[in-house]
Parts: C-alpha cells; sequence; structure tokens
C-alpha cells in the first residue's frame, strides 16, 4: 500500500551548528550507501550544465558565462528531490526499489512540488534579464564591444563595477529563493502542505535561526560554485552529499520541534 504523507506543518525546533554537522556527516554516509542514486540525479545536472555552456560558447556571448555561474545553482534544491526520497527510505528502513523511487518524484507532479518549481524557474528567468540589464548598463557603451574575446574589459571601472553589482543582485536572489525553499522542499516531500505555506514556513524558520541556517546557506553557496569549475564535474560529489545532508537537517528539525512540543505540554 502507498504511503500517505501526513498533513500540515509539524512543529519546528531550533537549528543548532551540531545539527550542521550531523547532517552532513549523514549525507556522506548515504552517498556511500546508495552511490547508484547519488550518479543519476548528479548526472542529469550536470548534462544540463555542460550544455548549457556549450550553447552559451556556441553563440559566441561568453559573458553570459558569468550570470550562468551565479544563476545556474538556483536551481540545484529541485533537482535534490530524488536524494530527499533516497535518504528518507534509508533512514527508515525501506528498501531502495528504483521503480518506487522515481516513481515518487513522477508522483509529486499531483502534488505541490510542481508550483515550488515554477517559482525556481521563475526567478531563473528574471536574473537572467536583470542580468542582462546591469551588463547593458555598464558596459553597453563600452568601446571594446567584443567582450567574448576580450576578457580584460572585465578588469575596466565598468567591467569591475558590472562584475560587483552583478554578485550582489545575484547574492540577493539566492538569497530570497535559499529561504524559501531550504525547509519547503523536503516538506512537501514528507508531509501533504500547500506550497505557499510550505514556503512561509521555510522563511520563519531561516529568520528564527538566521546564524546557522546563513552559514549553512553560504556553505552550500561556496562549495557548489568550487564544483562547478572543473566542468560541473565536482557535483558528482557535492550534489548527492547537500541534497542527502538537506533531508537530514530538516528531519532534525522535524525532531527538535517533536521534542520541544512534548516537553511544552503541561504534565
Amino acid at each position: 500500500m502507498k504511503e500517505q504523507p501526513q498533513l500540515g506543518v509539524p512543529p519546528l525546533g531550533q537549528v543548532t551548528f551540531a545539527m550542521l554537522g550531523t547532517a552532513l556527516r549523514r549525507g556522506v554516509a548515504d552517498l556511500r550507501r546508495a552511490p547508484f542514486y547519488g550518479f543519476v540525479f548528479a548526472l542529469v545536472y550536470v548534462l544540463v550544465g555542460l550544455i548549457f555552456a556549450a550553447i552559451t560558447l556556441a553563440t559566441g556571448k561568453s559573458y553570459w558565462l558569468v550570470f550562468a555561474a551565479v544563476g545556474f545553482p538556483l536551481v540545484g534544491p529541485f533537482a535534490a528531490v530524488g536524494l530527499y526520497e533516497v535518504s528518507r527510505r534509508l533512514q527508515r528502513g525501506q528498501a531502495l526499489d528504483t521503480l518506487q523511487i522515481f516513481g515518487v518524484i513522477l508522483s509529486q507532479s499531483k502534488r505541490q512540488l510542481p508550483s515550488i518549481c515554477a517559482i525556481v524557474l521563475f526567478f531563473f528567468l528574471v536574473w537572467f534579464f536583470i542580468a542582462h540589464m546591469i551588463f547593458a548598463l555598464f558596459m553597453g557603451f563600452s568601446t571594446m564591444t567584443n567582450v567574448s574575446s576580450s576578457y580584460e574589459v572585465y578588469l575596466t571601472t565598468e567591467g569591475l563595477t558590472m562584475l560587483g553589482v552583478g554578485t550582489v543582485v545575484g547574492a540577493g536572489f539566492a538569497l530570497l529563493l535559499y529561504m524559501i525553499t531550504v525547509i519547503s522542499l523536503p516538506l512537501l516531500l514528507d508531509r501533504e502542505v500547500d506550497f505557499v505555506t510550505a514556503m512561509i514556513t521555510s522563511f520563519q524558520t531561516v529568520l528564527a535561526n538566521p546564524v546557522p541556517l546563513l552559514i549553512w546557506g553560504v556553505f552550500i553557496a561556496v562549495i557548489t560554485f568550487v564544483a562547478l569549475l572543473p566542468w560541473f564535474l565536482g557535483l558528482f560529489v557535492v550534489l548527492p552529499v547537500l541534497g542527502h545532508a538537506t533531508w537530514h537537517l530538516y528531519d532534525q528539525i522535524v525532531a527538535a520541534g517533536a521534542q520541544e512540543h512534548e516537553a511544552a505540554q503541561p504534565a
């Protein structure tokens, strides 16, 4: 019989730095226990990235790689949903049936997860639009127009300013998207909740635990960016570990919330 998700948002507890370390260790352990699924989900992401880079280079507009490097990781959390399911099954001692795992992912089309995917895609497209505007604003009147082959243009005052402004704006987009997805994605897989409630819950959880969760977000951004550098190949390790770890972080927050809720009940 198909397992039905529980209804509603569970109590969520306080996030500690110890949870982050535990989540990472459990993420590495899950990758070692089920490397096949980590490879498959990472392979899809790596192939998309390589195609993205190839098209960008083929158009002769390599400056888009600067914007893609910042914007591309924004879609990463959605790619990790299958990894959440693998970790959930490993944690509960359930069989890693390939058809069931991919079936869970497909079944999300009838639930709330596609709405989150649409929002992620919207953020990604808006970022590219704004990035193009930033480029045009600072480089549109540059005397060196062939930025695809004249990379020294980025070392000019206009180029450095463009990179600085683009980085700040891109970081703002990444931060907002992180805040509304870090908890909402595993929550939507685990529980029957509407996507708006899930996003609000995720945002509020980050606000309630700003230091550990923002450090976690910075860690994800940095290690993902480093993994992109050798032709996306580092994602074969980084993406599965982060995907599994995110599930375990969510699970610990839920467990802490249950303990806090029980402790608050009158004797």
